[in-house]
């Protein structure tokens, strides 16, 4: 069987890797003229640490990733602390994998090196979808470059502004969120020995929130803010902001919070949007993956973990049913809808609970932390998640 996959990212690199394993012919069409991830951090708890092990390239990022011990609640001006969950040791003992921070870039280049140890020439650049069409069970890929590229099964994994989706099911209907994000890499040389600690930190404040976590080595801080606003509504990971600008949407917050924003090199700003999660990512003998079928918000920490999940099971189900391949995809999709769908709303809906008005003063926020944070609360949002196992699914 030959696959076609539209996108090397995250997601379409993982699915390469993982259907190369199993013995497909893939190739990867990359619309960049040369392969690089914009600078910034990801989080990945166990449930997508367990795919990047399997396919091989878990221990190569140990030595490039943090594992926090734990990660805490900060509120957002009086800095009390309140602790999340503890991580570390705690993730690889209850889960089985460990709960990494670790640079895209880093993550990238390793399933990169993943694909191409199964076939060097696998990742085709500068190669942007045009038009794809489907007949005698073959897809057909024609690129803005001119080439075509036949298949028995194209995978568009090519993220939030797919091609291949408009291809296959139309235009979409994004909706801005009101909630814009802040993002930048910080040198952890540049801050205080109390803010270079290895935890994860989510501040929470009323109207705004802020996470930070290292990298490489406690060698860098990754630095996210989402602030309730207007007049921005620009879906882009590379869109540059101010630090002034930046410090305005933060104006009352506790120096540490304020001390990180002044140490980003350059401030990056994009607009969160709203997709309600698909019915259906298949038509025909091609289907989606990752951002391309269920973009989501931040505030779950999934994404990437949702494209790693999704490559992986994408080709066990092919593996299994490689005879049948519309029931492989049928398979496919089943398996990964309602999860997926799950995590977009809750992702959704952590937005409230970070910006909660009750955050407003300390009174009333220590009881609504102790509350929405308690150990209970944290092991119904986020055990079903973690828990989450690619090998023993039933595909």
């Amino acid at each position: 069987m030959k696959i076609v996959i539209a996108g090397a990212g995250i997601g379409g690199l993982t699915a390469g890797a993982a259907l190369s394993k199993a013995g497909f012919h893939v190739t990867i069409l990359e619309q960049a003229k040369a392969l690089g991830e914009i600078g910034a951090g990801v989080q990945l708890s166990p449930n997508a640490t367990r795919v990047l092990y399997r396919l091989g390239v878990g221990e190569r990022l140990e030595g490039l990733a943090c594992e926090p011990p734990g990660k805490r609640v900060r509120l957002w001006n009086t800095g009390q602390t309140w602790p999340l969950f503890d991580l570390g040791a705690a993730s690889r003992e209850v889960y089985g994998f460990p709960y990494l921070t670790v640079h895209r870039a880093d993550l990238h280049e390793a399933l990169v090196d993943a694909v191409r140890a199964y076939r060097p020439d696998a990742i085709r650049l500068d190669h942007k979808v045009e038009s794809i069409v489907q007949k005698d069970g073959k897809v057909e890929v024609q690129t803005v470059s001119g080439a075509t590229f036949e298949a028995d099964l194209l995978i568009g994994a090519d993220g939030v502004h797919s091609r291949v989706r408009r291809a296959l099911f139309g235009a979409d209907e994004p909706v801005y969120s009101g909630v814009m994000a802040w993002r930048g890499v910080i040198d952890a040389s540049k801050l205080p020995e109390h803010l270079r600690t290895p935890y994860g930190t989510n501040w929470v404040g009323p109207g705004a929130h802020v996470i930070h976590y290292p990298l490489r080595g406690n060698k860098l801080v990754n630095f996210v803010g989402a602030v309730e606003r207007d007049g921005w509504q620009v879906e882009s990971w590379s869109e540059r902001g101010t630090l002034d600008e930046c410090l305005a949407d933060f104006a009352g917050w506790h120096e540490d919070v304020r001390t990180m924003i002044s140490a980003i090199d350059v401030p990056y700003k994009w607009a969160l949007m709203i997709r309600e999660p698909m019915t259906r990512w298949t038509s025909g003998n091609a289907t989606l993956l990752g951002d391309a079928c269920h973009p989501t918000l931040p505030f779950l920490a999934q994404g990437a973990g949702m494209a790693l999940e999704d490559g992986y099971l994408i080709a066990r189900c092919l593996a299994r049913h490689a005879d049948d391949l519309p029931h492989a995809l049928e398979r496919y999709e089943s398996l990964r809808l309602e999860r997926t769908s799950r995590i977009v709303r809750g992702s959704a809906a952590n937005t409230k609970r970070f910006h909660n008005p009750a955050l407003a003063h300390a009174e009333g926020a220590a009881e609504y932390v102790d509350r929405e944070w308690s150990e209970e609360r944290v092991k119904e949002r986020y055990n079903w998640l973690f828990e989450y196992d690619v090998d023993t699914v039933e595909v």
